[in-house]
């Protein structure tokens, strides 16, 4: 998807969803600012399919329960709140409540699944929501980003990660991510990754010359670690 589309395929709560959209990333568009050494495992590896989040509210806040903890305790917190208050779908699995559902939750609810500390963000992202989620989903991706970070707790990097979860542009998730950087250290350990976040995000910048090259190199790293973001990610 270009910076100049919107996201208006993006479920709103109104219990219709759009069709699933898989986003195929394939290595070969990778040209030669990318370092032969992190190219090749990733040619190797071969393309990668992924589905494409159909809804901004859940891309959200799965950003903000990944807030902080690691992916696999983001995990299981994520499919309890799903069990104790989600909506039940034609599979039998449920789906993470709508914001609806979150506003009319008390303390205990979410103290009960060890989740107080969620509370406030989940709260505020909820009302945000529901009181701009239609004129979200008209905004062009990036403008997305800089939009969600206006309701407190929500960061940039919960902002990247969630617009690129339903756009399946990943040239917009945020590249400092902890599982970029093991990932790319573990298939060229060779290249000298720099440290801190900021200064990594723009060298991995520099390995792509567009948006559509750079989401490919993002996600065909992130693949090669299995689940996205076995790593703490910052808010």
């Amino acid at each position: 998807m270009s910076a100049n589309q919107s996201i208006t395929a993006t479920r709103l709560g109104e219990g219709t969803d759009p069709a699933p959209h898989v986003d195929v990333y394939d290595p070969k568009i990778l040209g030669e600012n990318t370092p032969t050494v992190l190219r090749a495992p990733l040619l190797g590896q071969g393309s990668v399919r992924r589905l494409r989040n159909p809804d901004l509210w859940d891309a959200l806040a799965t950003g903000i329960i990944r807030q902080v903890i690691r992916a696999d305790q983001a995990r299981l917190m994520y499919h309890r709140f799903c069990d104790a208050h989600g909506t039940a779908t034609p599979s039998g699995l449920r789906a993470f409540p709508r914001a609806e559902a979150v506003l009319a939750l008390n303390q205990e609810d979410f103290a009960t699944l060890g989740m107080a500390f969620k509370r406030r963000p989940l709260i505020a992202a909820a009302e945000a929501f529901l009181a701009l989620g239609s004129k979200w989903a008209e905004l062009p991706p990036e403008d997305l980003v800089a939009e969600v970070q206006t309701v407190p707790r929500i960061g940039p990097w919960t902002a990247g990660a969630a617009v690129a979860d339903v756009t399946g542009d990943f040239s917009l998730y945020p590249h400092g991510d902890m599982a970029v950087r093991k990932y790319a250290a573990q298939a060229a350990p060779v290249l000298d990754q720099p440290n801190d976040e900021a200064t990594f995000a723009r060298w991995w910048r520099s390995f792509a010359t567009t948006p559509a090259e750079l989401s490919t190199l993002t996600v065909l790293t992130l693949a090669l670690g299995g689940p996205r973001g076995q790593d703490r990610p910052p808010s």
